[in-house]
């Protein structure tokens, strides 16, 4: 990746409809060589998608809650297990295996504590292999990026 590469990304971090038109001047290409580039870095999977940034709490998710988990075991199997499972719950937005104690990481949205207690007891409790779970409320959301540094 060069320098043009970098800034195509940054570009595209920062406003991914962009038009190639557009995008192009900004980091001082043609169109064809830049829609070029954009293609390769696609094709190396450097680009994985497009997607839109949307506000959770208009869509009816204003709870925020980070939920540690503990599981009973680390061994491979289990932690795929885990992961599958969690996949199909649409209030996951993320998840991330972590190191220290707490072997599990859970972004969760919720339209209240209500729907947030059902999630918890009747679908992630129901998930075998843990052995304990923790959560913090998020009071609100400080910084958000989205995308990487491309330096």
């Amino acid at each position: 990746m060069d320098a043009i590469d970098k800034r195509i990304l940054t570009t595209l971090q920062e406003d991914g409809r962009i038009p190639i038109i557009d995008l192009a001047e900004r980091v001082g290409l043609t169109p064809t060589p830049c829609a070029r580039r954009i293609a390769r870095m696609e094709a190396e999977g450097i680009i994985t998608g497009y997607t839109a940034r949307v506000d959770q709490t208009k869509l009816g998710y204003p709870l925020t809650v980070f939920v540690f988990v503990e599981l009973d075991r680390q061994s491979q199997d289990t932690i795929r297990a885990f992961e599958r499972a969690v996949a199909r719950f649409d209030e996951v937005v993320e998840c991330h295996l972590m190191t220290g104690t707490r072997d599990i990481l859970l972004k969760v949205v919720a339209p209240d504590l209500t729907a947030f207690d059902q999630f918890l007891e009747h679908s992630l409790m129901n998930v075998p292999g843990i052995r304990a779970t923790r959560s913090s409320f998020s009071l609100r959301q400080m910084v958000a990026r989205e995308g990487v540094p491309v330096a």
